[in-house]
């Protein structure tokens, strides 16, 4: 294709040999910022010619958490294996042009002269060029015996230099770079290769990725020359750590954004999250929406050091989000959950009690999960209690003298408001001559087993007459332990 110039396209390119790491997320949300900032537009290509470890299973699972995040494609989603032809037509051109040459060297021939170079003071292996100017005889009587080879782009001397938008100017000198393989053995590209003609042909103006392929950009700026191709703008984002300070894995907890999605995080909180590693905002904000993402980011403000994967922090980002986002929004995130857990059957959840819920529970929770974990007791009285709060709040049975006295003034009450129960209870307290924080902390474990909730007598309230009396008569007959 011919784009236009001044349109910004940008690509994310992942390999489906897994799912969608959250690594690889933070590339695509980098990308797909920089489109809409600029106008332009975000593509996906799907890096699938290593058919031993590309899974189809594993592409519907990368397009599903971009979809989740919103990241869609701009354009009809890219397949690289369909595109062989204009790779194999970009290495006869290539071949045609001297700029590339045949590889006889056999496999086991290459192995004894890195195993030689390694075991030397000689540094690095190089390929030595044994095939670079072979005789056109030589390479046709090759060929015509079948004779198996690979195909090589020919490195000449001099320097590459390019402009990083991460990591400013660089300059490699091509002595570092041997005469790199574009075609192995079985007829197959190599990523290289693939990668820039694919590039060429979706009219990407601008490659950002992940620092990891910072060493394979002055090879494909020799590709892209030598095809006659423009040359994209580079920009490599600093790598994702653990807190251990090593690369993120599967030893510092999830890692793909399916798992997140499980987990019960919203997919605001995620994008959000992860456009904090490595990206520092000019505001100092650090809540965004998509829309504000959109607004603030600015891609020279990607810093080179390594970010860190915060567990902590993206609890805290989530746990601001549940509380900006609208509890009717919620409602259709929060039913699923808790017919999942068990929690209530989905006729048992009317939608104006669930709204009240979330309303309550949205400010405290950092995922899905927890409206089920700290919620579950609006739709099921406890059966047990929670032991370090009863052995605190509930100690001895005068406890529970006070309790009967709060029930029958709660059976002589009418109206069920929030102001008037919280009005009664201290009333209670005083006839009694304690203090309401006493009557406070044993009503709540009474009806909702734990030692903490939301307001007790917005809960209270919620509940209504019959579940406040049941409940609490089961915690007198129960309680102490």
């Amino acid at each position: 294709m011919t784009p236009d110039n001044s349109e910004i396209r940008v690509r994310f390119a992942p390999s489906p040999t897994g799912y969608l790491h959250v690594g690889g997320a933070r590339t695509a949300i980098f990308n797909w910022l920089y489109a809409r900032q600029n106008n332009g537009k975000f593509l996906v290509r799907i890096e699938d010619t290593d058919a031993e470890r590309s899974e189809t299973a594993m592409v519907d699972h990368i397009l599903e958490s971009m979809e989740w995040l919103g990241l869609e494609s701009d354009e009809e989603v890219v397949y690289q294996s369909e595109n062989i032809a204009a790779h194999h037509a970009a290495v006869e051109q290539l071949l045609a042009s001297g700029q590339a040459y045949r590889c006889f060297c056999s496999p086991e021939e290459l192995r004894q002269k890195r195993n030689k170079a390694e075991s030397g003071d000689d540094g690095a292996y190089q390929y030595d060029g044994t095939c670079r100017d072979l005789p056109d005889v030589t390479v046709q009587e090759n060929l015509a015996s079948g004779k198996d080879f690979a195909v090589r782009f020919r490195v000449d001397e001099g320097w590459v230099n390019f402009k990083d938008r991460v990591y400013k100017k660089i300059s490699i000198n091509k002595s570092e770079i041997d005469d790199f393989i574009i075609q192995r053995r079985d007829g197959t590209p190599v990523y290289q290769l693939a990668a820039v003609v694919d590039d060429a042909a979706m009219g990407i103006s601008n490659v950002i990725r992940g620092e990891d392929h910072l060493s394979n950009t002055s090879k494909q700026i020799l590709l892209y020359l030598a095809l006659g191709y423009d040359v994209p703008k580079f920009a490599h984002l600093p790598l994702i750590l653990g807190s251990d300070g090593k690369r993120l894995s599967k030893r510092h907890g999830a890692t793909s954004v399916a798992e997140y999605k499980k987990n019960g995080y919203l997919n605001t909180a995620i994008l959000n999250y992860l456009s904090l590693l490595g990206w520092t905002p000019k505001s100092n904000e650090e809540i965004f929406f998509p829309d504000e993402l959109i607004m603030e980011f600015d891609l020279l403000r990607v810093s080179k050091a390594s970010a860190t994967f915060d567990e902590k922090k993206l609890n805290w980002v989530s746990g601001e989000h549940f509380s900006k986002w609208t509890a009717e929004d919620l409602m259709p995130l929060v039913k699923p959950i808790l017919v999942e857990k068990s929690i209530a059957r989905e006729n048992e959840i009317k939608g104006a009690c669930l709204l009240k819920v979330i309303n309550l529970l949205q400010s405290r929770v950092t995922t899905l999960n927890d409206f089920a974990k700290y919620g579950g007791y609006f739709w099921n009285a406890p059966t047990a209690f929670d032991e370090e709060s009863a052995e605190r709040f509930w100690p001895d049975q005068s406890v529970n003298e006070s309790m009967k006295i709060w029930m029958q003034r709660l059976k002589s009450l009418d109206d069920f408001s929030v102001e008037n129960l919280e009005t009664a209870l201290r009333d209670c307290a005083e006839e009694q001559g304690i203090k309401a924080a006493q009557l406070i902390h044993a009503t709540r474990l009474a009806i909702t087993g734990m030692g903490v909730s939301p307001g007790i007598f917005q809960v209270m309230s919620l509940l209504g007459r019959d579940q406040l009396l049941t409940r609490i008569e089961y915690a007198i007959e129960h309680l102490p332990h």
